[in-house]
This record gives structure tokens, C-alpha cells and sequence, in this order.
């Protein structure tokens, strides 16, 4: 290989990739961790280094050239070879001090979450914990976490998981709209009462309807992408969500919603890791701690 001919910097290649990848200056500083400016000045650096336009802006956005284009498909598998790089070197680090990256759900994050991390900071202060609290999945192959907690067991083949447990859901309303439904409502009652989910055909009106209820949209006038704002709503009586027993049995200001003695649902919960991280020291702590305090649920 001809090594001199190598001439770009690949700092600049990423900042191109990214800022492909996300769409704008802005969400790809955001992304990389730095200002706007910064990231623009590596791109133009890299346009000027190989001497064209890789963008076109379009409205608030950026736009590929044809150029662009082309070399999108080059640097995204740089992308893909510095990222197992970096993971397999992070797999033989033997280092128990440094940060570890956690994702799970908002209500996970918020409500079950917070403890274990109280005790595990006790426990191993040297260890920096960042926690990802949204309900989209964070692509652990491209390291936007380092561990994930999922209630669906991951496909991919360079991911590990282990079964933490299985939880069960209900229905769950504040005390005043159980009593404005007749308190324990009926069948007729619950076609009639509103719900809350994240969208107006979501999983929760099949479920419902798949045990006995006539739900439409109409039921549901309220909608949030947001658990959090879904469970506030719940307790200011709004409506009835779905919510797993841990969370919802702990609320003083709601109940059960009573169809039958049966749990609404059970969802098992997974702890997933990259194949690469299962022989990092740090990683490896923190994963055996999860497994071990969610052994309770």
C-alpha cells in the first residue's frame, strides 16, 4: 500500500460522516459532542483537502453532492472499522476506573434505575455512570451505549444478552377517575373512559381489545411519546395507561384498573452488551451488578 498517498485527516472524514449521517451541522456537534463552528470548520477543511463541495445546503439541512455521494459509501466503512477498533480495544481494557454508558426506558431510568445506582456508586465510586434515558434503542454496535436494558432479546449476532426477569403490567387510573367510572367499572364503563398510549393504533388498544374491550381512537384523545408525561397525566386523572406493577402498585394517587385477576401483560426484561465489552473489566462489573440486583424483580 502506497501510505503517502493517504493524505486526508480523519478527524475531517468523521466530522463528513457524521454530519451525512445526521443531516445538519447542528445535530451532528450535538452527536460528536462539540460546537457547530468547530465541526463545520473540519468539513470545509476536508472540502478544500480533496477540492469539492461535499454538501449543498437545502433550507435548515445539508444535502450530499453527487461527489459526496460517493464517498459517503468509503468513509461510512472507515466509520465501521474505527468503531470494532475502538470496541475491541475497550474489550481487553483491564481498568475498573472510567465511565460506563447505561440506556433504558424513561420509566426504567426514572423509577427502578436511581437505587441501584445509589448502591453501586457506593460501592465502586471510581466508576463514572451515564445513563440514556429515552424510549428509542440505542445502537450498541455503534457504541451509543454500553449497556442497554430491553424488554426484547436483541437479533444481532454481536450482541450478548442475559434474561434479568419478568415483570407484569396493569391498568392503572388516578383514585378520581375510578370513581367518576363507578369504581369498579365495568366492561361498558371502560369502552366509554379514555387512554392514554404513545399512538392513536398503538399496541395498547389491541391488547385491550384482544381481552374483551371495544376501544377506537376516540378513547384515546390524549397521546405522548413521553412515558413520563403519559404517567403525570394518569395521576391528574386524565386518563388510564398501562404501566408495569413495581411502578404503579408504589403510586399512592392511582390504582389498579380491575378487568380480571390476570396481569394485564408480562414483559421480560434483557441486559444486552457488545460482544466485544464481555471481557472489559468495568463493563463486566456493572453487568454482573445489574443481573444480580434485578434478580429481586
Amino acid at each position: 500500500m502506497d501510505w503517502k498517498s493517504i493524505t486526508f485527516d480523519w478527524n475531517r472524514a468523521r466530522a463528513f460522516l457524521v454530519t451525512a449521517e445526521e443531516g445538519s451541522l447542528a445535530a451532528a456537534a450535538r452527536s460528536m459532542g462539540m460546537t457547530q463552528p468547530t465541526l463545520g470548520r473540519q468539513v470545509a477543511a476536508l472540502e478544500s483537502e480533496i477540492g469539492f463541495d461535499l454538501f449543498t445546503r437545502r433550507g435548515r439541512g445539508l444535502e450530499l453532492t453527487p461527489n459526496g455521494v460517493k464517498l459517503l459509501e468509503h468513509v461510512r466503512l472507515m466509520g465501521h472499522a474505527a468503531n470494532q477498533f475502538s470496541l475491541s480495544a475497550s474489550g481487553k481494557s483491564d481498568t475498573i476506573e472510567g465511565d460506563v454508558s447505561i440506556t433504558a426506558s424513561e420509566l426504567f431510568s426514572t423509577f427502578m434505575l436511581p437505587p441501584m445506582i445509589k448502591a453501586l456508586r457506593e460501592l465502586e465510586p471510581g466508576i463514572e455512570i451515564k445513563i440514556y434515558s429515552t424510549n428509542e434503542e440505542r445502537d450498541l454496535n455503534r457504541r451509543e451505549a454500553d449497556i442497554a436494558i430491553r424488554s426484547v432479546r436483541p437479533t444481532q449476532p454481536e450482541l450478548i444478552a442475559k434474561k434479568l426477569c419478568s415483570v407484569r403490567g396493569h391498568l392503572y387510573a388516578a383514585k378520581s377517575y375510578l370513581q367518576q367510572l363507578n369504581n369498579p367499572p365495568s366492561i361498558d364503563e371502560l369502552n366509554k373512559a379514555n387512554f392514554i398510549d404513545t399512538e392513536s393504533s398503538g399496541r395498547l388498544m389491541a391488547l385491550l381489545n384482544s381481552q374483551g374491550l371495544s376501544l377506537s381512537k376516540q378513547n384515546f384523545p390524549v397521546l405522548s411519546n413521553s412515558h413520563i408525561v403519559q404517567w403525570e397525566l394518569v395521576k391528574r386523572g386524565v386518563a388510564i395507561c398501562a404501566t408495569i406493577e413495581a411502578i404503579g402498585d408504589n403510586e399512592p394517587l392511582v390504582e389498579r384498573v380491575v378487568i380480571s385477576d390476570l396481569p394485564l401483560i408480562t414483559i421480560d426484561l434483557w441486559l444486552v452488551t457488545h460482544n466485544e465489552l464481555r471481557t472489559n473489566r468495568r463493563i463486566r462489573r456493572i453487568f454482573d451488578f445489574l443481573v444480580s440486583e434485578l434478580a429481586d424483580y
